[in-house]
């Protein structure tokens, strides 16, 4: 449970990184926030392997560039069934999908399977 919690934060973390960067994504209060990000983990599950299925062929035309679509496509998801999140245009969801995606792929070095932030320790023996 506790690893669920913790990725749901990096996913709000991620949302709110990409509110104060993009111009474009906004988001009221902490609480849509946190929906926001409890919404897109379930997106990411659910709707998106059936997206990514469906456009198969185009993604390997375009050699995985239309994954940020699909990414973006997920962002608007979110932002069309919760009422305190806007995204103005294609652009900001594309944006604020990357900005989502790469706080969320830096967070998760630091956090394992279990949603405990690990340390690797190295040791030479001579």
């Amino acid at each position: 449970m506790s690893g669920f919690l913790v990725r749901l934060l990096i996913n709000a973390l991620g949302l709110w990184v990409a509110q104060a960067i993009v111009p474009g994504v906004e988001i009221t209060g902490v609480g849509t926030l946190l929906a926001a990000a409890l919404l897109l983990g379930i997106a990411n599950a659910v709707v998106r392997p059936l997206i990514v299925l469906l456009t198969l062929p185009i993604t390997v035309l375009s050699l995985g560039l239309f994954l940020l679509v699909v990414n973006a496509a997920m962002l608007a998801l979110v932002a069309a069934l919760l009422e305190g999140f806007v995204l103005r245009g294609f652009f900001s969801a594309l944006l604020g999908s990357l900005v989502v995606s790469i706080t969320s792929w830096i967070a998760a070095w630091y956090v394992g399977p279990s949603g405990r932030i690990e340390v690797i320790v190295r040791r030479d023996v001579f």
